[in-house]
This record gives structure tokens, C-alpha cells and sequence, in this order.
């Protein structure tokens, strides 16, 4: 893929060399890519991503020392910060969500075809989520998995309130993203344009004062769960 413009930089994070090695050969070998940077752990990883301020960081999750889910936290702090695509087993659920809900784009699997992980890796530096719709249904149903019945209801009735600010449209804009959909198939469902879709998707980002699609479909599930 040529593009014409710089190649999109990138920082691989994973205590496991074997991974490291492998994304980067992926990695490099696309043109409009380039690994900048490799860290073992999340200490690793807030280092060079100041050194290097990569356009995309893929984060695993379990890590010795500090973890995925807090070296992204302290990342998304930043004022530019790179767009955080965790990686993950799926034995990790938890850290997982909590990456999403403080701001990562999205997840991939470390076993998804390398070419899916290239098309994320350029989703992710566009700004935009990663939501594929099989893993989004994982990662929901871990999100609605056994709590206390307090903190469900804690959660429950935060999103609600939340939720309560919006209009009846940006309601349907908001469950339809919860669906996986896209703009194209959410003005389908709602009988709007698709201009009319991205107007109520930014307005559902400054009401709820949250960053991205993924975010928005967690806070819909805590509401119903």
C-alpha cells in the first residue's frame, strides 16, 4: 500500500520477544507501517512512546511489573497521545475492559490473521475503533458477566443517568453502536442520512464526555445489564 504520506509509526509492547519479533516482521514489511519502537512491559512502554511519540501503540495486557491497562491509562493522559490497540489472549477480560473504558481504540486477539491486525493497526491511527463484531460480543459479555449486586447496580444506575441526557435519537444512535453497527447501517436502521449519524454520534462524544465508539457501547451494556 502506498499512500504518499510518512508511514504510520508504531510501538509494539509485550513481554513475550517471540510476539515482538513476529508484529514486526508483519509490521515492516507493509510500507505505509513502521515499528519505531519495542518495550517489554508498561514502565518500557511510557519510555519510548515519549521518546519516540508513535502514531499507534499495540499494548498487551498481562505484563510483569506494570500492566497493559496501566501504562495505558497513564498514556491517554497525554496531550497528544498515541491510539492504544490493546492485545490480548482473551484470559485477560478485565484488564481488557478497563483499557477500553479509559480510552484505548479497540483490541485485537494475538492469534487474528496478520492482515486484520495490519487493517486495525491503520484504523487505529485514523482515529477510529476497532470493532469487530465477534470480539466486541466477547468483550461485551465479559462486561456483563458476575458482579456483586452492588456494584451492578451502581454501574446500572450511573449509565442510566448519563444516558438520561441524551435525546431520543441519540438514544437509538447510541444502541445501534452497541450493536456493532457502523454509520452507513445506523442510518439504515434509524431512517436518517448518514450526515445526520455523525452529527448524532458527536454529540453523544461531548455529552457523555467520551472518546470513542467503544466507550459508548460499554456504557449502553452497564445501562441494561
Amino acid at each position: 500500500m502506498d499512500t504518499g504520506r510518512e508511514p504510520v509509526r508504531v510501538v509494539i509492547v509485550d513481554d513475550d520477544q517471540l510476539v515482538r519479533m513476529a508484529l514486526r516482521l508483519v509490521i515492516d514489511g507493509e510500507p505505509d507501517l513502521t515499528v519505531v519502537a519495542e518495550a517489554a512491559d508498561g514502565d518500557a512502554a511510557i519510555t519510548v512512546v515519549d521518546e519516540q511519540r508513535p502514531d499507534v501503540v499495540l499494548m498487551d495486557v498481562r505484563m510483569p511489573r506494570r500492566d497493559g491497562l496501566s501504562a495505558t491509562r497513564e498514556l491517554l493522559t497525554r496531550p497528544a497521545p498515541p491510539g492504544v490497540l490493546m492485545l490480548t489472549t482473551f484470559d485477560s477480560d478485565d484488564l481488557v475492559l478497563g483499557s477500553l473504558r479509559a480510552g484505548a481504540l479497540g483490541f485485537v486477539l494475538k492469534d487474528t490473521q496478520p492482515a486484520r491486525i495490519l487493517d486495525a493497526v491503520r484504523t487505529v491511527a485514523e482515529g477510529n475503533p476497532v470493532l469487530s463484531p465477534a470480539a466486541t460480543a466477547r468483550v461485551i459479555a465479559a462486561a456483563t458477566g458476575p458482579q456483586s449486586s452492588h456494584t451492578r447496580n451502581a454501574s446500572r444506575e450511573a449509565a442510566r443517568k448519563q444516558l438520561s441526557t441524551l435525546t431520543e435519537r441519540e438514544r437509538e444512535t447510541a444502541r445501534a453502536i452497541a450493536d456493532g453497527l457502523g454509520n452507513p447501517e445506523i442510518a439504515q436502521r434509524l431512517h436518517i442520512s448518514i450526515a445526520t449519524v455523525k452529527a448524532h454520534v458527536g454529540n453523544l462524544f461531548a455529552k457523555l464526555a467520551l472518546e470513542n465508539r467503544v466507550q459508548i457501547a460499554l456504557l449502553v451494556r452497564d445501562a441494561e445489564d
